[in-house]
Order: C-alpha cells, then sequence, then structure tokens
C-alpha cells in the first residue's frame, strides 16, 4: 500500500486541524461544550429556532450527542424544545439562551462576517466555490466507496 499524502493535502487537512481548534477554544473560553456550543451556533445562524435534525445536519455531530448536550440546555435553561409532529422538534433559545448567544455563538458569526468583509469579493466568491467544488468531489468519491 502506497502510503503517499500530497503535501497540499497535509496543508490542507492541518489548517482544517487548526480551525477545528480555533472553534474549541472559543468554546472553552465562553464556559461551554463544544457540542453546546454548535447548537447555539446553528440556531443563532439559522435564526428563530431550529428543527432538531437541522442541527445533526449542520453540525455533523450525532443525534444522540445533540439531545445529550440539549437535554443539558434545557436543564439550564438555555433551550427549550417544542414537537411540530410526532418525528420533528424545533430547538428555540429562552431569553436566558438568547443572552448567551449573544455573547457567544453570535460573536463568532459576526467574527466570521468581519473576515470575509475584510476579503475582496473575488476572493470570497473563489474561496466558496472552491470549498464547494471539493465537498461536492469528496461526497461523490465516499458515495463510490
Amino acid at each position: 500500500m502506497t502510503k503517499y499524502i500530497s503535501r497540499e493535502m497535509k496543508r490542507y487537512n492541518y489548517l482544517i486541524s487548526e480551525i477545528d481548534s480555533v472553534y474549541h477554544e472559543a468554546a472553552v473560553k465562553f464556559g461551554l461544550s463544544d457540542s453546546a456550543m454548535s447548537i447555539l451556533y446553528a440556531i443563532c445562524d439559522n435564526g428563530e429556532g431550529c428543527l432538531l435534525h437541522e442541527i445533526c445536519f449542520y453540525t455533523g455531530i450525532s443525534k444522540q450527542t445533540i439531545n445529550s448536550a440539549l437535554r443539558k440546555l434545557e436543564r439550564e435553561e438555555i433551550v427549550y424544545l417544542e414537537p411540530l409532529n410526532a418525528k420533528s422538534k424545533k430547538v428555540y433559545l429562552t431569553e436566558k439562551g438568547r443572552d448567551l448567544a449573544e455573547k457567544t455563538a453570535f460573536r463568532i458569526l459576526q467574527m466570521e462576517d468581519e473576515i470575509f468583509a475584510s476579503w475582496k469579493k473575488e476572493d470570497v466568491d473563489k474561496y466558496l466555490e472552491l470549498t464547494e467544488s471539493y465537498l461536492v468531489h469528496l461526497k461523490e468519491k465516499i458515495n463510490g466507496l
């Protein structure tokens, strides 16, 4: 078996790991678990409330882990869940949750926006285009396994 990974792929993997590490560091600074931070981020990014399955999809975190984190956030009166039907629940922030999200996840979203705003529009467009292309091709290859 050939164990060859291009320098570019190694660099890309390193950068992805570093970005994940920065988000983890933010969660730690805010006194949140990665799961709690991801839930708050998904709700802030989505707007008012977010379907449970959307949180799992957006974060890439298992339903079991999200449910555990949500139970803790419910006990802390950060979120509440409302059933939409027999299979779907929507997650909402309480007033306390909105205050927490403003101080945590929303700040991260603002920082991300500031970074993109500091780039030339063409660079942002190219970055998004290449990232989307990478994702599409990776999905195709994984589906072919």
